[in-house]
C-alpha cells in the first residue's frame, strides 16, 4: 500500500466521483482510477460502489476512510513535529477559540508572541465550547483557548490563565442604568439576551441566577457576542458578559455595570490533549501563555 493510494482514495471518498478527485489532486482521471484498482485488489475488497460517474463507499469502504484519515493526520503530525524539531521557530500552531475571546485576548497574545516568533504561523478554528474540546481531543487542533476551564475532562489538560469578572450589559436609558453596581436579583424581573441552549456562557448566567432561586426570563437570543450587544443596544432586554468582551468594544447606547450578590466570574485558559505530547512550535506558545498572563497578573495585583 502506497501513500499516494491512500491520498487518492480519500479524495474520491471525499467527492464521489473521480473525475472531481483528478481535477483537484491535478492527476489525470486514469492515474487515479488505475491506483484505487490497485488498492482494492491489494486489499482484497470493494472500497467503492461505481454508479456511473459518480462512486460512493462500500460498507467496509467507510470503515478503511475512518482509519486511512486517522493515519493520514498521524503521518502529517510526525512531518509537521520533524519541521519543528529542525526549527521551532518557523513551525505553525494550530489554536481554536470561542467569539467570547476573538476581539481582545486572542489578538493580544498572538500579537504579543510574534514579536517574539516572528515567523511562527498561526491557524486559527473558531467553535463553541464543546466543540473546541472535542477538536482538540481528536487531534484536529492541538490547543484552545476556552472559559471557563474544564474541570472534568480526562482527556484533556486544562490551565487557568486568569479569572474573569462577568458584568451586566445594559440599555443605556434602562431604568437602573445609572447604578454603580448592581445584585443579580435587580434583574430579576427583566428579560434577558442571552446565547441559545447549550452555550456556556449561557449555562453560566442560568447558573448564576438559580444560586438566587430564579430563571431568567429570555427574551431573545445571539449566537455571537456582537450579535447580543446589539440586540441590548437596540434596548429588547439585559445580558450578562465576561468584561473582557467590553474592552473597547462596548455599543454606545449601552453602560457595563459591575455584579454582585453573587460576584459571577468565570475562569478562562489554555486546554491540551492529555494523551499526546505538544509539537515544538505549540509547546513553545503554550510555554509563552502561561508566562504571558503570570506577568500580567503580577501587573495588577
Amino acid at each position: 500500500m502506497e501513500l499516494r493510494q491512500i491520498q487518492y482514495f480519500i479524495e474520491v471518498a471525499k467527492r464521489e466521483h473521480v473525475t472531481e478527485a483528478s481535477h483537484a489532486l491535478h492527476i489525470a482521471q486514469s492515474a487515479v482510477s488505475r491506483q484505487i484498482v490497485n488498492l482494492e485488489a491489494e486489499l482484497g475488497v470493494n472500497l467503492f460502489i461505481r454508479d456511473g460517474r459518480n462512486v460512493r463507499l462500500t460498507p467496509i469502504g467507510k470503515v478503511f476512510l475512518e482509519h486511512m484519515e486517522q493515519a493520514m493526520k498521524v503521518i502529517d503530525k510526525a512531518k509537521r513535529e520533524i519541521e519543528e524539531f529542525l526549527d521551532p521557530e518557523r513551525g505553525t500552531i494550530r489554536i481554536g477559540f470561542p467569539s467570547s475571546l476573538a476581539a481582545y485576548t486572542l489578538p493580544t497574545v498572538i500579537s504579543a508572541f510574534r514579536e517574539q516568533h516572528p515567523h511562527v504561523q498561526f491557524h486559527l478554528r473558531q467553535g463553541s465550547y464543546r466543540q473546541l474540546i472535542d477538536a482538540v481531543i481528536k487531534g484536529e487542533i492541538d490547543l484552545a483557548l476556552l472559559g471557563p476551564v474544564p474541570k472534568d475532562e480526562k482527556q484533556v489538560i486544562g490551565h487557568t490563565l486568569f479569572l474573569e469578572k462577568i458584568v451586566a450589559l445594559l440599555p443605556s436609558h434602562h431604568r437602573l442604568a445609572g447604578e454603580a453596581r448592581l445584585q443579580l436579583s435587580q434583574l430579576r424581573e427583566e428579560g434577558f439576551v442571552l446565547f441559545p441552549e447549550g452555550f456556556i456562557l449561557r449555562e453560566l448566567v442560568v447558573q448564576a441566577c438559580g444560586q438566587l432561586g430564579f430563571r431568567p426570563t429570555i427574551s431573545f437570543e445571539g449566537e455571537d457576542i456582537d450579535a447580543i450587544k446589539g440586540l441590548v443596544a437596540a434596548g429588547l432586554g439585559v445580558t450578562l458578559l465576561p468584561e473582557i468582551t467590553l474592552t473597547d468594544n462596548r455599543p454606545r447606547s449601552t453602560v457595563m455595570i459591575p455584579v454582585t450578590e453573587p460576584t459571577v466570574t468565570r475562569t478562562v485558559g489554555v486546554i491540551i490533549p492529555a494523551d499526546r505530547e505538544l509539537p515544538p512550535t505549540e509547546k513553545l506558545f503554550c510555554d509563552f501563555l502561561k508566562q504571558f498572563f503570570s506577568v500580567l497578573e503580577g501587573f495588577d495585583s
